[in-house]
C-alpha cells in the first residue's frame, strides 16, 4: 500500500470537488476550495477521524468497501477509481454495466400486446425494443442507427430557442428525465456509454447542464399521460413503468382505460399504416409528472429529422 500516494490523491481529489457537485448546500464562503474532510467522510459513511488518518498517510489499510465509498463520495471517474484502488494495493471490483440485451421473454411479452404501445428502455434511455403499436408513437427505431435511438438525446437536440421549451409540461418531462438519468449515472460509474452521453450533453446543451447541475435525483414511476396524436387525436393513458430487475431495464406501457375513447382510437390506429421509416417520435415519449398524481400534457408529434 502506497500510503503517501493514496493520501496525496485523496487530498487532490477533495480539493477539486465543489459542494455544489456533491449536492451539498453552499451556506458560507470557504477559505480554501473543495470539500471539507468531514464532508467527504459523511458522504462516504465513514468516521471523520478515519478519513483524516488516510489523508495524513497514517491510516490502516482501507477495505474495498471503504474505497468504493470514497470513490462515490469524490465522484471519481473510471480511471481515477482504478488508481485509488491501486494506491491502496487492492483490486478494483469489475465495473458494473447496464444490460442492453432484451430477453426473449420480454420480447414475447411486448409483441403479444397488440393493442398496447410498449417499448423497453435501458438505464441510459436508449430504446432497446418496441412493438408494432409503439411505432405509431415513437417511430420506427429500426430505421435509425442504434446510437441514435436515445430519448434524452432527442429531447435536448432541440434548439434552445425552440418554442416548445416554453411549455411547462415539456420542461417538466425534461427535468424528470434528467433526474432519472442522474440516478442511473450513479449506479453505473464505469459505463462508458453513459459517461459519453452525459459529457456530450453537458458540452452541447446549456439547458441540460443547468438541469444536471441541480443535483435532483428521481427514478421514473407510473403516471398519467395526455397527448394530441397526429392521426388518432386526443389520447389519455395510464402509463406504467415495469422494471426488469435482471437487466435494470424499464418496460413502458401506454394503457388506455377499457371502453374509453382512447381505447377506441387505438383500435382504429391498429388498422393504420405505421409512420414512414425514420418515424415521427413524440417529444418526450416517456413523459412523467413533476409531482405525484399530476397528468402530463405531451406536445403533438413532430417530424423526426434524424
Amino acid at each position: 500500500m502506497d500510503r503517501e500516494g493514496l493520501a496525496a490523491f485523496l487530498r487532490a481529489r477533495r480539493a477539486g470537488r465543489t459542494p455544489h457537485e456533491a449536492g451539498l448546500p453552499e451556506t458560507e464562503r470557504r477559505r480554501v476550495p473543495g470539500l471539507r474532510r468531514q464532508e467527504v467522510a459523511h458522504l462516504a459513511g465513514i468516521s471523520v477521524e478515519y478519513y483524516v488518518r488516510l489523508e495524513q498517510a497514517r491510516g490502516p489499510h482501507p477495505s474495498r468497501q471503504v474505497l468504493s465509498a470514497l470513490a462515490r463520495a469524490l465522484m471519481l471517474d473510471t480511471d481515477e477509481r482504478a488508481y485509488l484502488f491501486r494506491m491502496a494495493d487492492a483490486e478494483a471490483p469489475a465495473a458494473r454495466l447496464p444490460d442492453r440485451e432484451v430477453s426473449v421473454a420480454v420480447r414475447y411479452l411486448i409483441d403479444g400486446l397488440v393493442g398496447t404501445p410498449a417499448y423497453v428502455l435501458d438505464a441510459g434511455y436508449e430504446v432497446l425494443a418496441w412493438n408494432a403499436m409503439a411505432v405509431h408513437f415513437i417511430g420506427d427505431m429500426g430505421a435509425l442507427p442504434r446510437d441514435r435511438r436515445n430519448i434524452i438525446e432527442w429531447m435536448f437536440a432541440r434548439p434552445e430557442d425552440d418554442h416548445r421549451w416554453e411549455d411547462p409540461n415539456t420542461d417538466c418531462f425534461a427535468r424528470y428525465s434528467v433526474a432519472d438519468l442522474r440516478a442511473s449515472y450513479a449506479r453505473y460509474p464505469g459505463d462508458p456509454a453513459l459517461g459519453r452521453l452525459v459529457t456530450t450533453l453537458l458540452g452541447t446543451s446549456p439547458r441540460f447542464a443547468e438541469m444536471w447541475g441541480s443535483q435532483v435525483v428521481r427514478e421514473r414511476r407510473g403516471f398519467t399521460k395526455r397527448m394530441e396524436h397526429a392521426v388518432a387525436g386526443r389520447l389519455e393513458f395510464e402509463c406504467q413503468v415495469l422494471h426488469v430487475p435482471d437487466g435494470d431495464q424499464r418496460l413502458m406501457l401506454y394503457c388506455p382505460e377499457p371502453g374509453s375513447a382512447t381505447e377506441r382510437a387505438l383500435l382504429r390506429l391498429r388498422g393504420e399504416a405505421p409512420p414512414t421509416p425514420g418515424g415521427t417520435p413524440v417529444f418526450g415519449p416517456g413523459a412523467a409528472p413533476c409531482g405525484p398524481g399530476d397528468g402530463v400534457e405531451v406536445p403533438a408529434p413532430v417530424p423526426w429529422t434524424g
